[in-house]
């Protein structure tokens, strides 16, 4: 059976998970890729490395997010939100952002790319190999879901 979820359903999918993808676009140009998050308060928490993604983002706001929760492939449940980027840049919203991170993501830290300040809650005024870390979160403006569920 295919469906649609509820919005009850797609909070739960969006709460359930920590690997999205998120899409934006500039230039003519469309570039997707899987990030690390957290859903919180109608927010989409991230973090990412000064580059591509966070150019993109910062002209032209607009960005899609996506995510799956998988039993098997007659089993899932998906979710699109769109939204807007919203770097968080002063030393308090960094470090709320980061703490909002470290609290849900700190269970399942195994690698760099994952930890949202090297597991410090403090704002990330980090430069590692050139690049600078970027907090931002993408307010939610619409979502929707669907699922399939067979047996």
């Amino acid at each position: 059976m295919l469906g649609q979820l509820t919005e009850e359903q797609i909070d739960h999918v969006l709460h359930g998970q920590i690997l999205g993808r998120i899409g934006c676009c500039a230039n003519n140009r469309i570039y997707i890729v899987p990030v690390t998050y957290v859903y919180r308060q109608g927010y989409i928490y991230a973090h990412s490395k000064e580059g591509q993604k966070v150019q993109m983002m910062r002209n032209n706001p607009n960005v899609c997010f996506q995510v799956d929760a998988m039993e098997n492939m007659t089993n899932w449940r998906s979710v699109i939100v769109w939204g807007e980027y919203e770097e968080l840049k002063t030393a308090k919203e960094q470090e709320e952002g980061v703490k909002i991170m470290t609290d849900r993501l700190a269970p399942f830290v195994t690698s760099e790319t994952v930890r949202p300040s090297q597991g410090s809650s403090r704002a990330p005024e980090i430069v590692e190999k050139g690049f600078r870390a970027v907090v931002y979160r993408v307010k939610v403006l619409e979502k929707t879901g669907r699922f399939e569920k067979n047996g």
